[in-house]
């Protein structure tokens, strides 16, 4: 039963009150904004974005939002927060302040600003709830449109669960596809790629998703005929109405303080959304902003009087206030006690939040004093330090450990009382901060058992991209929730035959072929993991992920850290790289990425084997990850394995392929091959190197097996592809500083790249552009002679 056949079912009076309980909700969101930016103005918070001039139209999604639904939106969407019943009065304040109590701030333990919002898809031990059974919201990010992309995913999974009928931890996740994804973002926003591009591609796929578009005309000070043509999102959307002949999207406008009108569109959208799996725009119309952008402005800099007046005429709660009375669900002395006693119960709970927040800390003050005010021969310095801190009213965590470090360097540090207090404190106060980028549960990669290829004697060598297709084959029949899809992964089975014939054997749902759309590849991946499955994002060339990059890095790779551990999506981006032919389909932007998308595991596998196990790891892991396949290896020829979709190659472990004594040369990928054969080269002069093949960058060579090959042969040379500095300098780092492999060298540690331009087409072009086997040779013999 929707809400409008609910509210027909009801007596006036139980109306009155459901009408009156939105109002009450509205009005307490509205004074959480304005006490809000008193407290950062105050300096007790440290930056607010408020939801006021939205409140009436979230009142409406909230409504049409059911058990199951997920929300990917942005932060104005405080009152549809609290409408599904995850945020109150202290929990926005504890988000303000940035507290650190997941129970007390649970959207992200103060990690995020305020306004970033997320329920918890996992237990305390990092396992999937039931989804299916609460209403979800996946983590916010700031950067606009950056929820688009994994709009789409969460959308996708109702439209790949209707189809999924072979798993049985499906209903855990979905009532047999009926969920809706709801999108918000503002009208300026609109303006960015990101959004385009998922919007077409959801009108493709006709997957069950609802787009909010809170429009103020404005995007901070910039106004609407500066960000959009016409002015108006709907109408130049207006091509992708559907039509009796042609799918596409319900497009519906709606002004947003007409509290009746949003409330039977929000229902009518959600019916189309839910029932006939076809996306639909809402162009919420005619909102404001009452305090403008944020705390770091104010929106009287650039609003002229008359936008102004009007502003405060259409506010939508002033709208709402007026329809009730005109109506007599309330009256204006009604309306006026209970705005007056709404006040105080948000007064009370920002006082409340705050004390919490504070009085944790004002413990750690006092633990630090019980020491440090006992300890002889401090300098007055010092005391004066200890009474400043004693005597703060609001202190800070960043104050009690800077003043205990301080004591601890101008003593001596000779209190081993204070010591290992400052230690304890340090690590306890950087886990608040630090904790949770990659998964922490007992399905890390860390618990995935290592399992060997299977190889007989008699094993079939085949082309290596036989290995790859065999054992998708076998994962596909192994998880009934895995999926793969990507640019010419399906009727094809890819640009290398690595899923020959697997859509024809699994179906379109599983093995699919998808638009030139890289960013929102990405972000199916992200909201199908979110949402249980077990996606394969496919990039067709590592140097296309680039499109994707800034999704991987603000979206997927902060996604366990800024939820604290509490949603997951473990997608599998799949690509190929390194050589190949020319600027833009032999890249190898390794620095680039890892050091963009840290909480994203990068594999960087010799062959396809390799590659294969891998994928077989991650299945049992529950954490995203990157594999690079190397580009000009599937017609190699490899050993076909016995145990398809069993083995797997252990994540963070590096391999030595080949002993010596000379040197150690550390690489990965397709350039282990050029190591391989400068080394058999040299062999022939006597000259032993030792090749170790690092197999994962990210993490990076868990075991210090690198570290431990130098301390042997006394010499290092890293050789990469990437440019000079580039992944080469990571590596570097690693070796020496984090192995402390600096202890056992005899000739400075040295890196062999390519040039600093992208790589030039053809042979030659490769050749005179990244390393060969002749520089691998003369790089060895310079260094031996040194």
């Amino acid at each position: 039963m929707t809400a409008l056949e609910h509210a027909s079912t009801l007596s006036f009076e139980d109306f009155k009150k459901a009408v009156l309980d939105d109002y009450k909700l509205a009005v307490t969101s509205r004074e959480c904004s304005l006490l809000g930016r008193k407290e950062v103005l105050s300096g007790k918070a440290k930056f607010g974005i408020f939801g006021d001039g939205k409140e009436v139209p979230q009142l409406a999604l909230a409504k049409a939002f059911q058990n199951g639904d997920f929300r990917s939106g942005y932060y104005r969407d405080q009152t549809f927060m609290m409408a599904i019943g995850v945020l109150n009065i202290e929990t926005f304040f504890a988000g303000l302040y940035g507290n650190t109590d997941l129970n007390l701030e649970p959207m992200s333990a103060g990690r995020q600003m305020g306004g970033h919002f997320a329920t918890h898809s996992l237990d305390e031990n990092g396992n999937w709830k039931k989804l299916a059974e609460q209403k979800n919201s996946s983590a916010d990010i700031s950067p606009t449109a950056g929820q688009m992309p994994r709009l789409l995913g969460l959308a996708e999974a109702s439209k790949y669960y209707r189809q999924l009928t072979d798993w049985d931890e499906a209903s855990k996740f979905s009532n047999q596809g009926n969920e809706v994804a709801w999108g918000t973002i503002g009208n300026a926003s609109t303006s960015e790629g990101l959004f385009f591009e998922t919007i077409n591609a959801a009108g493709v796929l006709q997957v069950p998703m609802v787009m909010s578009v809170w429009d103020d005309e404005y995007g901070i000070s910039v106004h609407a005929k500066h960000q959009t043509t016409k002015e108006s999102i709907s109408e130049i959307l207006a091509g992708f109405q559907r039509t009796e002949s042609k799918k596409g999207f319900e497009v519906l406008t709606v002004k947003g303080w007409d509290y009746a009108a949003l409330i039977k569109t929000y229902e009518e959208a959600a019916r189309i959304a839910r029932t006939e799996h076809v996306p639909v725009l809402i162009h919420v119309q005619e909102l404001t902003q009452p305090q403008g952008h944020s705390t770091s402005g104010s929106h009287e800099r650039y609003k002229s009087a008359e936008r102004l007046k009007w502003e405060q005429e259409f506010d939508c709660i002033r709208q709402m206030r007026l329809w009730m009375i005109a109506t007599n669900i309330a009256n204006p002395e009604e309306l006026d006690a209970l705005e007056s006693d709404i006040k105080k119960d948000v007064l009370e709970g920002k006082k409340q939040a705050w004390k919490s927040f504070l009085d944790p800390i004002k413990a750690e003050v006092q633990q630090l004093l019980e020491i440090v005010t006992q300890m002889p021969g401090l300098s007055q310095e010092l005391i004066d330090n200890i009474a400043d801190l004693k005597a703060t009213r609001e202190p800070i965590r960043k104050d009690i450990l800077s003043l205990a470090r301080k004591i601890l360097r101008k003593t001596g540090a000779n209190n081993e009382q204070l010591r290992a207090w400052t230690v304890a404190y340090a690590e306890k106060c950087q886990l608040l901060f630090s904790s949770n980028l990659f998964s922490e549960s007992d399905k890390n990669i860390a618990s995935v058992p290592e399992i060997a290829p299977i190889l007989d004697a008699n094993a079939e060598t085949v082309d290596a991209r036989i290995v790859l297709r065999d054992n998708f084959d076998a994962l596909f029949t192994k998880y009934p929730q895995a999926l793969i899809f990507g640019e010419d992964s399906g009727n094809i089975g890819d640009v290398n035959q690595g899923l020959e014939g697997l859509q024809q054997k699994f179906g379109e749902h599983r093995v699919a072929d998808v638009g030139i759309r890289e960013a929102t590849i990405l972000g199916q991946g992200i909201g199908l993991a979110m949402r249980g499955l077990r996606p394969i994002a496919e990039i067709q060339y590592l140097d296309y992920l680039l499109y994707a990059i800034q999704i991987m890095s603000d979206d997927l790779a902060t996604l366990q850290y800024r939820t604290k551990g509490k949603q997951k999506a473990p997608v599998i981006i799949r690509t190929r790289g390194h050589r190949l032919e020319g600027i833009w389909h032999s890249g190898s932007p390794m620095g680039m990425i890892i050091n963009a998308v840290r909480g994203i595991h990068v594999l960087v596998p010799r062959n396809m084997t390799k590659a294969a196990g891998f994928y077989n790891a991650l299945m049992l892991a529950d954490e995203p990850a990157l594999v690079v396949e190397c580009l000009n290896g599937y017609r190699l020829k490899e050993q076909l394995p016995e145990n398809p979709g069993e083995y797997t190659t252990p994540i963070g472990i590096a391999e030595v392929l080949r002993e010596g004594k000379d040197i150690t040369v550390v690489s990965y990928g397709s350039t282990l091959r050029l190591v391989q054969a400068a080394a058999t080269e040299l062999a022939e002069q006597g000259i032993e190197v030792e090749i170790v093949d690092l197999q994962s960058l990210l993490p990076f060579d868990l075991t210090h097996i690198c570290g431990a090959s130098v301390s042997k042969t006394n010499r290092l040379l890293v050789v990469d592809e990437d440019v000079p500095g580039g992944a080469s300098a990571y590596i570097l780092q690693k070796i020496v500083e984090d192995q402390n492999a600096y202890r056992f060298l005899d000739c400075k540690p040295q890196t062999l790249t390519a040039k600093h331009h992208r790589p030039a087409y053809g042979t030659d072009g490769d050749y005179f552009s990244k390393p060969s086997a002749d520089d691998i040779i003369e790089k060895i013999l310079d260094m031996l002679a040194e």
